[in-house]
């Protein structure tokens, strides 16, 4: 297999009338999917952008899936953009992306022109009847013909992450690495045609891709959870329950906030049986809630960048685990090697017990790089240090993790200034870079308390904390802005006249104050 599109055409041809996708308001089989997609591919053709970004500037939802399969037969690839992002960033990722088609719906359409993009747009509404099937024609001859030009190295999605310099970067992943990841996911945790995946995560978020292509691998069922839901957490578990939901590949944050909100106390939806988790370390506290409600489940606790196509180890709970605890990383996955590296670049082995060292990995599954951004994908996906006589590309992941008495991986940080806040990974140094440019800021200066889960900022200027906030929500998103503001007549510079970073955390650690 060498496009995921055969995921779709073989679900369609065993299960066509089965439902594939569902969200709040429609749902759709894999027969309508199949079609509908082609014919969006048939429409994305005629515009000659082939092996180019095609960008959905909507929310999730079944239209969002067909629309990104339909960018998969034009032979294009394709990026969610959340239309509720600051113009400011959606202005940066279109320019990083160069896209010459956007995909929108009516509401969206003037966010999308407010923002200077000045090529091709689609309305979903002009392409859609009221059950939002496609009316549109399919051209066989054109999508046979772009087929026969497609390898399995062909780029499948781009999702953005925070970028050090303030410019997003745009994660390329390849057919291959997909088909490579999900292949050996599925088989690994027994996902087959009964499942019913319910997915909590944005489709701009690789946490989403687990949940879309295991369902269209193995003919499982898609529930799309609109994010609005977990405002109300008893609207999540009562669409669990009535959709049937077998399978919870969530963000940790989202699974803790169904429990901080009492979701499970109003109803316990009786299908589950596989809980994964990723993103942040999984409190032992709310890990064992979920426990008490669902004992016989299948836990899982995942790992993985972006770059490296969603996920690079697991480890199924097997043991009980009590608070204080650390549940572990585990093992990679099948066909993915994943290592330690220390600062001399050795390799920390399972022997060298409690050793933090960088988390590095290899195989199909690493990501093409960066799109257009030649410097980032160098100094991240690098040769292997360990082999020199072939070419043997890594991505280095900047996270630390060491090995404990029992050989299992477990994480232990960040070697640099990126971390893992709401589910999403996030450079500091962005936020201290919008942070400095608010108007009544001087210098800033951010860290994150992973003990209570915040960013911090420390900041020369006016002590006037809602006028920050309103000034940086218009460029970047929610999650990207501190929880902690503190407000100094100065920041302390160490020998080399930079913040003194480590004395801030210090201080900031034992309450005290830092002039």
């Amino acid at each position: 297999m060498n496009n995921v599109l055969q995921y779709l055409e073989n679900s369609a041809k065993l299960y066509p009338d089965k439902i594939a996708a569902v969200d709040a308001f429609t749902r759709c089989t894999y027969e309508a999917l199949y079609n509908d997609a082609r014919k969006i591919g048939s429409l994305i053709a005629e515009k000659s952008v082939s092996k180019k970004p095609i960008v959905m500037f909507m929310d999730k939802g079944v239209f969002t899936l067909k629309a990104f399969f339909g960018a998969v037969y034009a032979g294009c690839f394709y990026t969610l953009l959340d239309p509720s992002f600051p113009k400011d960033r959606v202005c940066q990722i279109l320019g990083v992306l160069n896209t010459k088609v956007v995909i929108t719906t009516e509401a969206d359409k003037d966010k999308l022109l407010d923002a200077g993009f000045d090529g091709e747009i689609i309305i979903k509404e002009d392409i859609t009847d009221s059950n939002e099937n496609i009316i549109l024609d399919i051209n066989e001859d054109k999508l046979l013909a772009i087929r026969r030009t497609m390898t399995d190295l062909d780029p499948l999605y781009c999702n953005f992450t925070s970028g050090s310099t303030g410019v997003p970067k745009g994660v390329l992943i390849s057919h291959n690495s997909v088909i490579d990841f999900i292949d050996v996911f599925t088989e690994t945790f027994g996902i087959t045609n009964e499942d019913v995946i319910g997915n909590q995560a944005p489709f701009d978020f690789d946490v989403s891709v687990k949940d879309i292509y295991s369902a269209i691998k193995v003919g499982a069922t898609l529930v799309m959870i609109p994010k609005a839901y977990f405002m109300f957490p008893n609207q999540v578990v009562e669409m669990l329950e009535n959709e049937k939901v077998t399978t919870l590949i969530w963000a940790v944050s989202a699974l803790c906030l169904l429990i901080r909100l009492h979701g499970l106390k109003h109803i316990v939806p009786k299908h589950i049986n596989k809980i994964m988790f990723s993103g942040e370390m999984m409190p032992i506290k709310q890990f064992n809630q979920w426990k008490s409600y669902y004992p016989d489940a299948m836990y899982v606790n995942l790992y993985g960048p972006t770059e490296i196509t969603c996920n690079c180890t697991y480890y199924i709970v097997n043991r009980e685990f009590e608070e204080g605890m650390k549940i572990p990383m585990g093992n990679a996955f099948a066909n993915e090697r994943v290592f330690l590296l220390d600062d001399n670049d050795s390799e920390v082995t399972c022997d060298d017990v409690n050793k933090p060292a960088e988390i590095c990995v290899s195989g199909r599954s690493v990501g093409l790089g960066y799109y257009n951004s030649k410097e980032a994908t160098d100094k991240s996906f690098v040769q292997n240090p360990l082999v020199s006589g072939y070419r043997d590309i890594i991505y280095r992941t900047g996270d630390l993790a060491y090995y404990g008495e029992d050989g299992l991986l477990y994480f232990a940080g960040r070697k640099d200034f990126q971390i893992k806040h709401m589910g999403h990974r996030i450079e500091l140094e962005e936020i201290e870079n919008v942070l400095s440019g608010v108007s009544i800021v001087e210098h800033a200066c951010c860290f994150f308390d992973a003990k209570k889960n915040r960013v911090v900022a420390y900041y020369v200027g006016e002590d006037n904390k809602k006028e920050i906030i309103d000034e940086m929500k218009s460029r970047v998103p929610d999650y990207m802005v501190p929880n902690v503001f503190k407000c100094v007549e100065r920041l302390p510079l160490n020998k080399n006249g930079k913040t003194d970073r480590k004395l801030i955390i210090e201080k900031y650690e034992k309450g005290e104050d830092i002039c």
